[in-house]
């Protein structure tokens, strides 16, 4: 016989056990909250429309709305099922009552054991009222009887956060790594990758002690000559997203016609290291959010050790539906490895990453949810596009916000269309949550881990999108930050290249040749372009300054009209996209702006230096990006230029406030 305890109360499987739905229960407490004054009638009216609309529970719709406490909500469903209420931080649970248990199980059920009683039956901490169904599989997982006390949702979450912190942490750092060494970066060079690079090192070395001249004449026509593939490449794609532009777009009126209750659960993660100055400011921007606040699971990803961050976070008032997880300290400290911290509590269907300074348009995460259902179950992940608020700042935030519109706005929609592979930005990506799982997660040890994971997904045969929608972020407006961004970036593609090109056969069998070639000109291409621009720069300059007959002797007329042609080539069609990127935004002043473009790419072949140094030196170490640092007041980001929307991008009206469904939300008591 299967026998539990709710309470002190032994029911086995003889004894007839009431069910009761979630509808009874929601109504059942509406009219006790009502009685007892804790809620008006208004309220009370209110939660029940926004029920009927979002399909979700009474108890979630009170607690995010903000009308009634966790605290105070879940004792009562305690009461209604006649079992006790736990409070976790006065009775944490035992580490050994957990030992052994599936941590993924935990946290999709929302139940934690406690203690063992002295009766012989486990204590187990639930979130769910106790169905005979769901404590029959509490019993199963546990081995035994089980006496059941209700407690918070979060509640659970921070005592497993607790229980399992180092399980927690060495699958947020070594989970790929574990699952797959080949996919992961904590490795940066194999040894059959190292013997590769000696040898080809040691024999550019003898030809260039043999025959100096020929050796320098074919390598300048080499690098040349990859420089201008590189470029061209990335030409072509663009023409291809502007050919199809916004081929993944997805309409107001597609918008508008999803509903509430068919929305998915939606987990939004924030991670944030050192960035206290602009904590309130994401947290307000992500309450501009177009969604319904009843399926929306947000979490701030703070460091356990970042207690100023932390702090400013408790004090930005957050709403109910927001909450800060601790990442626990560890090596590597990474964003990635925060994400899959994040990726461990998610309970979302689906799931998208914003950065502390993001300001994400209000209908984003609907118009993902569209395209998610539009693209099949393959498609795991859609792609916003990223652009700056403080444009205009100074030359950086100028050459950087045409930089990102052409790579937005037609490199990754040009991607799409080619059905090449799609690498990732750090922000604004969204997910199928259990595709992401099925992937492995981020790479705590890949320093641009977003371009990583694009690159694994198609890898291994799943498809990436893009979006028309938009997430302003703050341009970096100091040179020292921007070296230490762009080279943290230059170094993640640098890693990846080296990780996807271990098995290049099986690269090829699983994504195909024209995935792996894709891959091999963006990802591979992007730094040694950059690396490759200071030489050729230098050699044009040389060949203005210098004697013809030295540089004659060095190099034929041919190899020097050659690397002329291609360097005039490449630049200028590297500026025309950077002006047709500024074009599609209304963003005019930039277009002229866009011919100081080699100034610009002289800038990323020095950050592309530094990043080479540190693969060498340092490969896992974040070089952090200060944010928060621009110039302008808020009054004055605000008063943006025309354009900074989405092309072809109309934001509702709606999306500033009216996030908890279609009703407007009445006034919280007091």
């Amino acid at each position: 016989m299967h026998t539990y305890r709710l309470g002190i109360a032994t029911i086995g499987n003889k004894h007839c056990v009431q069910t009761i739905t979630q509808e009874s229960i929601g109504e059942r407490m509406a009219e006790i909250l009502l009685a007892r004054g804790m809620i008006t009638q208004e309220q009370r009216d209110w939660a029940m429309e926004v029920r009927e609309r979002a399909g979700t529970t009474l108890t979630v719709i009170l607690i995010t709305a903000g009308i009634v406490h966790r605290l105070d909500l879940y004792p009562l469903l305690a009461e209604m099922s006649g079992v006790p209420f736990i409070d976790l931080t006065v009775t944490p649970p035992d580490p050994a009552a957990v030992y052994g248990l599936a941590s993924e199980q935990l946290v999709r059920e929302g139940w934690i054991p406690v203690r063992e009683l002295p009766d012989g039956s486990m204590l187990v901490a639930s979130q769910h009222t106790p169905r005979p169904a769901f404590v029959e599989s509490i019993q199963r997982a546990v081995g035994g009887p089980v006496t059941i006390n209700i407690t918070t949702d979060w509640d659970i979450r921070r005592a497993l956060s607790s229980v399992l912190r180092e399980e927690i942490l060495d699958q947020a750092s070594l989970g790929l790594w574990q699952r797959s060494a080949i996919q992961s970066a904590r490795t940066s060079l194999y040894l059959r990758q190292r013997i590769a690079i000696i040898v080809s090192l040691v024999a550019i070395a003898a030809c260039g002690w043999f025959w100096p001249y020929g050796t320098l004449q074919a390598a300048s026509v080499t690098v040349a000559t990859l420089f201008l593939i590189g470029v061209v490449f990335k030409f072509v794609v663009c023409m291809a997203g502007a050919r199809r532009e916004r081929f993944q777009a997805v309409t107001d009126e597609e918008v508008a016609q999803l509903k509430d209750e068919g929305l998915p659960v939606y987990t939004v993660l924030a991670p944030m290291f050192h960035e206290a100055n602009v904590v309130a400011d994401l947290v307000t921007n992500l309450t501009r959010l177009d969604y319904p606040v009843s399926k929306l699971e947000v979490m701030l990803l703070l460091e356990e050790d970042d207690l100023e961050t932390i702090e400013a976070a408790k004090a930005a008032r957050m709403p109910a539906w927001m909450h800060i997880i601790r990442v626990p300290q560890g090596h590597p400290q990474t964003k990635p490895k925060a994400c899959n911290v994040g990726l461990f509590f998610a309970s979302g269907e689906h799931l998208v990453i914003y950065d502390a300074e993001d300001k994400p348009d209000p209908d984003q995460l609907k118009k993902a949810v569209v395209a998610f259902r539009r693209g099949g179950e393959q498609m795991v992940c859609v792609q916003a596009a990223l652009n700056y608020w403080n444009v205009y700042e100074n030359f950086l935030t100028r050459m950087f916000t045409a930089e990102y519109s052409f790579w937005f706005d037609y490199m990754l929609p040009g991607l799409d269309a080619l059905q090449l592979p799609i690498p990732l930005g750090g922000t604004s990506n969204h997910f199928r949550t259990e595709g992401l799982r099925r992937l492995g997660g981020w790479d705590p040890f890949n320093v641009t881990e977003d371009a990583d994971l694009g690159m694994r997904a198609s890898a291994l045969g799943y498809t990436v999108g893009v979006i028309n929608s938009t997430t302003l972020e703050e341009a970096n407006r100091n040179f020292g930050n921007w070296i230490r961004q762009r080279s943290r970036w230059v170094k993640g593609y640098m890693q990846t290249s080296l990780v996807h090109a271990r098995a290049p056969w099986s690269l090829i069998r699983v994504a195909g040749f024209r995935q792996a070639a894709g891959f091999a000109l963006l990802i591979a291409g992007t730094p040694i372009s950059f690396l490759f621009v200071a030489p050729l720069y230098a050699l044009f300059i040389a060949s203005l300054l210098f004697d013809s007959r030295i540089f004659n002797l060095m190099y034929p007329s041919w190899a020097l009209w050659i690397g002329l042609f291609n360097l005039l080539l490449g630049n200028a069609l590297m500026i025309y996209v950077s002006m047709m990127g500024a074009f599609l935004r209304k963003r005019y002043g930039l277009v002229l702006w866009a011919l100081l473009n080699p100034v610009y790419w002289l800038m990323h072949s020095i950050a592309s230096y530094k990043a080479l140094w540190q693969l060498m030196t340092r490969p896992h170490y974040w070089e952090k990006t200060t944010h928060g640092i621009s110039t302008l007041s808020a009054s004055e980001a605000a008063a943006l230029p025309a354009g900074v929307a989405s092309p072809a991008t109309t934001i509702t009206s709606n999306g500033a406030g009216q996030n908890a469904g279609d009703v407007p939300r009445p006034r919280l008591p007091g």
